[in-house]
Formats: C-alpha cells, sequence, structure tokens
C-alpha cells in the first residue's frame, strides 16, 4: 500500500518534473505572477535575447506602485508602471493595467479571476503568494533569480520543506476574526516558529472561515516563517470559484470539483510538527512592536524589558512606556486595505463598526481591487467610511508598503490592517499596530487601541 501523504506532498509530487540527489526538486509552475518588482528579471531575459516560454501562464498586475489617490503622479512611480507594461506587452503577457476595471493587488484579483484555482502551483516574486494556498493551491514566493528562471523555462526549484499542521479547535467568539487566528498563532510560536514548514491549517474554526477568511490566514503564514500555508479545498471553496472568468467551464465544472476534493490530507498522513489552539481562546489581538510576533489581545500590556530580548530598543521606536495597557495606546491615523485585509468582508466588517459613527482621526480606507471597490460602492459601504470621515481611495498596495507615496509620516501612530509593522514599513519613522479591520474601525472611531467587542454589539 501506498505511504498516506500530507496535502503538501501530494501538490508537490503532482508538479516533481525531477529531483536532484541533493533533494532539491524541479517544479512545474501553473502560474505565474508577474507585478513591478518583475522588470529586472524581464531585463535578465533581454539581456539573453530570450522569450518568455509559457506568456499564457504568466499575468502581470500593476499594484504596488497603483496611485490610489487623486493628483500628481510620481516620475519614478510612472516608470516603474510604464516599465511592466511595456514588458508584459512584449511578452504577449496579460496584464492588469491601472485602468483595467480587473485591477487590483496581485493576491486578491488571482482568486477573483480564478487565476487561483486548487492543485495549481502559483509563484509570484513577492512573500504573501502564500495567500493562494487557501485554495489547496501550493504557493509560495520568488526572488528576482527565481523570477527570470520561471519567466524563461516555466520551472522552479525548490527544495521540499516540512510539513506542520495548525488545527483550531472550536468556535470563535463573536468579533474574532482570521487576523486574530494568526496573529495569536505567531505571537505562540515566533516569527521564526515555522521556518521552514508548510503549514496547512485545519479544524473546525477553520472550515468555518469564508474563503477571504482563509487568505488572510495563509497570507500570514509567511510572517510566522512558514514557506507556504495551506487550506484543503471544501464546498465553501467551490462555492467561491464558480462563475469566476478564469476557472472552469460549466460543461468540466463537475470533473473539476471531483479532482479537487481528492485535494486532502490522508487520514494517517504524519506532520513533521503538529499544534492545536482552542479558537474560544482567542481575542481581538493588536501588534505592540515592530514584528508582528510581537501581538497580545487587546486586553494586554506592554512587555516589560525582561519579558523579551531587545525589548527597550523596540519601545523607543514605538514610542511606549513597558507596562501600559494596550488600550490606552492613542492613534494618529488608521489603514484599511493590503492583500491580507482589503477584501468585501473586511470592508463589510469595519463598515459595521462605523456606520452611525464619527471617526476622530483621518483614516484611508483602499480596497483591494476595482471590482471590491465597485461592489463596496453598491453596498452602500463606501458612503459609511466617507460618513465616517475616512477617505475612500482606490484599488492598490497603498498604504501597506508605501510605494505608490501613500506613507505614515516620521513618528506617526497608525491602526493598520495590514500584514507587517517592521521599522519603515508604512515610512521611515512610522509606528505600526497590526490588528483586524474591525479593530482598525473601533480605534478610528475611539482614537485609541481598544476591543471592538462592545462596538459590534447588535451589529453581527
Amino acid at each position: 500500500m501506498s505511504a498516506a501523504l500530507t496535502l503538501m506532498d501530494k501538490l508537490w509530487d503532482a508538479h516533481e518534473v525531477l529531483c536532484r540527489e541533493d533533494g532539491t526538486s524541479l517544479l512545474w509552475v501553473d502560474r505565474h505572477l508577474v507585478h513591478e518588482g518583475s522588470h529586472h528579471a524581464f531585463a535578465k531575459l533581454a539581456a539573453r535575447n530570450m522569450n518568455v516560454a509559457e506568456p499564457e501562464l504568466t499575468f502581470g498586475v500593476v499594484d504596488h506602485y497603483a496611485p490610489t489617490r487623486a493628483g500628481d503622479v510620481a516620475p519614478d512611480i510612472r516608470r516603474m508602471i510604464k516599465t511592466l507594461g511595456d514588458n508584459a506587452r512584449d511578452a504577449g503577457i496579460r496584464l492588469f493595467d491601472l485602468h483595467d476595471p480587473e485591477q487590483g493587488i496581485v493576491h486578491v484579483i488571482g482568486p477573483e479571476q480564478g487565476l487561483t484555482l486548487p492543485g495549481l502551483l502559483i509563484n509570484c516574486g513577492d512573500s504573501h503568494t502564500s495567500t493562494h494556498g487557501a485554495f489547496g493551491a501550493l504557493a509560495f514566493g520568488v526572488g528576482a533569480t527565481e523570477v527570470a528562471h520561471i519567466l524563461a523555462v516555466q520551472t522552479v526549484w525548490q527544495k521540499r520543506p516540512k510539513r506542520m499542521r495548525i488545527t483550531f479547535d472550536g468556535v470563535l467568539g463573536a468579533g474574532v476574526t482570521a487576523k486574530d487566528m494568526a496573529l495569536h498563532w505567531i505571537a505562540a510560536l515566533g516569527a521564526d516558529g515555522a521556518q521552514g514548514f508548510a503549514v496547512e491549517y485545519a479544524g473546525d474554526a477553520v472550515r468555518a472561515l469564508s474563503m477571504e477568511g482563509r487568505m488572510t490566514l495563509c497570507n500570514l503564514s509567511i510572517e510566522g516563517g512558514a514557506r507556504m500555508g495551506m487550506v484543503a479545498p471544501d464546498d465553501v471553496t467551490f462555492a467561491y470559484l464558480r462563475g469566476r472568468s478564469f476557472g472552469p467551464p460549466d460543461a468540466d465544472w463537475n470533473d473539476a470539483i471531483a479532482d479537487w476534493r481528492k485535494l486532502h490530507s490522508d487520514v494517517d498522513a504524519v506532520f513533521d510538527r503538529e499544534v492545536r489552539i482552542d479558537a474560544s481562546t482567542i481575542a481581538p489581538t493588536v501588534t505592540w512592536g515592530t514584528s508582528p510576533e510581537d501581538a497580545l489581545p487587546i486586553s494586554g500590556h506592554v512587555p516589560h524589558a525582561d519579558d523579551a530580548e531587545n525589548i527597550q530598543a523596540t519601545l523607543e521606536y514605538m514610542g511606549l512606556d513597558a507596562g501600559m495597557a494596550l488600550s490606552s495606546i492613542a492613534v494618529d491615523q488608521v489603514f484599511i486595505g493590503s492583500c491580507t485585509n482589503g477584501r468585501i468582508e473586511d470592508l463589510r466588517m469595519a463598515a459595521k463598526v462605523l456606520e452611525g459613527r464619527r471617526a476622530v482621526v483621518p483614516g484611508l480606507v483602499s480596497p483591494g481591487s476595482a471590482k471590491v471597490k465597485k461592489q463596496a460602492e453598491d453596498e452602500g459601504l463606501a458612503l459609511v467610511f466617507m460618513q465616517a470621515g475616512l477617505e475612500w481611495a482606490g484599488a492598490g498596495c497603498s498604504m501597506c508598503v508605501g510605494m505608490n507615496g501613500d506613507l505614515v509620516e516620521p513618528g506617526k501612530r497608525c491602526a493598520s490592517s495590514t500584514n507587517r509593522n517592521f521599522k519603515g514599513r508604512q515610512g521611515r519613522g512610522a509606528r505600526t499596530h497590526l490588528m483586524s479591520p474591525a479593530m482598525v474601525a473601533a480605534a478610528a472611531v475611539t482614537g485609541h487601541l481598544t476591543d471592538v467587542r462592545p462596538l459590534l454589539e447588535g451589529r453581527l
């Protein structure tokens, strides 16, 4: 009898072209997503007079540098966008350009368009490519050299990662989201707790998540050191994918589902590490430091110097005092968006908090795609944000990384629904606190980090 396999091993084996003696595998790539940072890879091909091997499997997306607000576009930003456009058109690649009605953040529009499907191997020159694993795909970020390799031969060399399963038992409490689940496990295991692993998420609390929630969970796998994250596909997955532009046509739909249902870890599959978490113990969670692992329940307090190494330098950068209540930390502004939390479900949750209330600090809301933007406007969510006093912007990575000019000023504190709170991530000297979109909305209306649950009473 054949050995029981994990989902990761099934996907890996299905894409392995060959395996070297040192254990490195050559893998076939089903979807290659490129954005503005891919210019180095295209330049490598041009220098060798090479063409893109499989242009119909590569898709270009303007997102990191996409302007999201009215005004002049800096020459450097305009040049980066133009370069991607030129490279895509020269190679015959489908481009989701600035004015395309399907434009958006690469990890939002991939699933939205049906480019992301169970069983595929998906690469992009971006660490948060792990997002696509929410569909039972093998998805991970690659470097510039690997991007060039994929463009040239549609394969990538990789070492097979170890296998970790994180099982969330039980039921999440009201107002607790996938973002809180992710920050909770990263805080528990550390920023390198899953280093070298492919993480599969399982358990009743994961099965209860929407696809938007599963994407958030897989997106943040990287912040715990994982190579990738994944969830086995199920009826929730199939319902989300039905009718997507690049998905299977109706005539092939039943056959596709039959194949996708095989994508799960076998009952007796052995993982290199197993972690179990009681979902009912997870509270709305925020970060206090400069790593996603610096996270605590909103009821917590900033740690003291003897609680962690190098904490004093972190507290000085963040402008915090050891021992202070997290709920006493005042914010200067808020941001809702990113590939982590810029989907329609995220905006709906934030709007539930904001409806009929007024923000006491300025903020920016940037939907994850043009389609999400239109849907939010059609549902009246955009009006809720604007009536609350927040700025309703266009789709793009925006203030998550600030490449397009949307920045937090030095020394300012931002409650953010993004994925990284590294020093300078949102701008030089910026102080970032990560949390769910609902928690960001709560901070907007109170002016400080606060527990969103009382603000959601009677609204869920």
